[in-house]
């Protein structure tokens, strides 16, 4: 993997496959979830080496160091070597797994939703044979 002397900062995020292409990147940078040593970021700004990024992908929120820059995007094994997550990064990011994996799962708290197939069938079945009264 070539090292470039000056890479964009939304160069690098795909080049480390935080994002899928660079258009996400940048979509991801406007809108203000990525910062650059605790600053709002462009999608222009040059990264160096010792940089702190804070970004969200989703739910999942990460701080990294970067330690390697590189504009070219490779393999996952090569792209881990561009950056370092940090110690609490890390740990916040397992905390927030395991309660997801806690938190009870919403569509079982739903008592009654939607009739299934069977159950309007049953119900339009029961409105064809149910004995109305006629008015007198």
């Amino acid at each position: 993997m070539p090292l470039a002397a000056d890479v964009r900062l939304d160069k690098w995020l795909w080049a480390a496959r935080f994002y899928k292409t660079r258009a996400l990147a940048v979509e991801e940078i406007g809108k203000g979830r990525v910062s650059v040593n605790g600053q709002p970021a462009k999608p222009s700004r040059e990264l160096k080496p010792g940089d702190v990024l804070q970004l969200r992908q989703g739910v999942v929120e990460r701080e990294v160091v970067v330690r390697a820059l590189s504009s070219v995007r490779g393999p996952a094994p090569q792209a881990q070597t561009l950056y370092e997550e940090t110690a609490e990064s890390l740990l916040k990011r397992e905390q927030a797994a395991e309660s997801r994996r806690l938190a009870p799962e919403p569509a079982s708290t739903i008592v009654q939703g939607r009739p299934t197939k069977q159950d309007r069938r049953r119900l339009a079945d029961w409105n064809r044979w149910s004995a109305e009264a006629e008015p007198d």
